[in-house]
């Protein structure tokens, strides 16, 4: 049975997440990018250049835009790729390729930069460097995603458990701005692995080191950090100890509100990033969430960006 769907309403933003004007410079974007990979596909399949003129042979039965848009939908929403298949009147399979491509070509872009037009953070020395030039304080903190149990009697089956969670979570870092606008985050990691872990195998006591000058805010979770980079990694400060005298008790309590008041920042971009429905619970295969969470979270800084 055919379903004529309008495709104007599928690229509304109540299915794909973001404004007609953030997909229209989305297509300006990544048009290029997504043509010079068919052609390098091409040209590797047939061993080399070209053997008919452009534009012969069979036409895609889903344009570059129609690709671009079920991607979105399927980030948004985690509409399964068969649905999507039958919205837009191709092959499942067809829908799977058009993801993989279009998933690949968003985590590449990295995050935008505010009042940056065309200028864009992948790693966390482009975010110190932009941090340090523009004397920006940093907050940084890190989110648990629940992904599947690994099959039994499969090698680091426990590495995914997270000793907060008690679940099977992949953790991400994510860094952003005073005003919650996201700059960059990680690889992910397993579960089990400590946020202050996380932060050092991404290269943050380097940075720390390279740029003297960039602030961080942290919570509790990073003592290490805040030990080793005195003045650099703030954390909350510690609780007094029991038989304190009252006005140092209140003096503390307020310095520990105001520090959260601060980095609170982080907390609504984390939220936000959750929004989008399949960082809410991730049922597909663990390698693929890497990209997917970098594709959102570029998509989401796209729109912070202009607020």
């Amino acid at each position: 049975m055919a379903i004529k769907v309008n495709r104007a309403v599928l690229a509304h933003r109540l299915f794909t997440g973001i404004s007609r004007h953030h997909l229209a410079r989305l297509i300006e974007e990544l048009a290029v990018p997504w043509q010079a990979g068919v052609e390098g596909r091409r040209h590797a399949a047939r061993g080399g250049g070209r053997k008919r003129a452009a534009g012969a042979g069979a036409r895609h039965r889903l344009v570059f835009v129609d690709r671009l848009v079920a991607t979105l939908i399927h980030l948004c929403h985690d509409l399964p790729h068969s649905v999507l298949g039958l919205l837009f009147g191709v092959d499942r399979s067809t829908i799977t390729r058009a993801v993989q491509e279009i998933r690949a070509l968003l985590a590449e872009r990295g995050c935008a930069v505010p009042d940056r037009p065309g200028l864009r953070l992948r790693t966390l020395t482009d975010v110190f460097a932009y941090a340090q030039a523009e004397g920006i304080e940093l907050r940084l903190d890190a989110t648990e995603i629940q992904v599947r149990r690994p099959p039994a009697n499969r090698g680091g089956r426990r590495a995914f458990v997270s000793g907060k969670k008690k679940q099977n979570t992949m953790k991400a870092t994510v860094i952003t701005d005073w005003r919650g606008r996201t700059l960059w985050t990680d690889t992910l990691r397993p579960g089990r692995m400590h946020d202050a872990t996380a932060a050092r195998n991404e290269g943050i006591a380097v940075c720390f080191q390279h740029f003297p000058d960039v602030e961080a805010l942290l919570d509790d979770g990073y003592p290490d950090l805040s030990r080793d980079h005195c003045g650099q990694a703030i954390t909350p400060p510690r609780k007094p100890r029991s038989g304190a005298l009252p006005g140092r008790v209140e003096q503390g309590e307020r310095d520990r509100h105001g520090h959260s008041f601060d980095r609170i920042s982080v907390e609504h971009a984390l939220a936000d990033h959750k929004r989008w429905k399949q960082l809410t619970r991730w049922t597909h295969r663990r390698d693929r969430l890497p990209d997917t969470y970098r594709a959102i979270v570029g998509l989401v800084s796209d729109r912070t960006v202009t607020t």
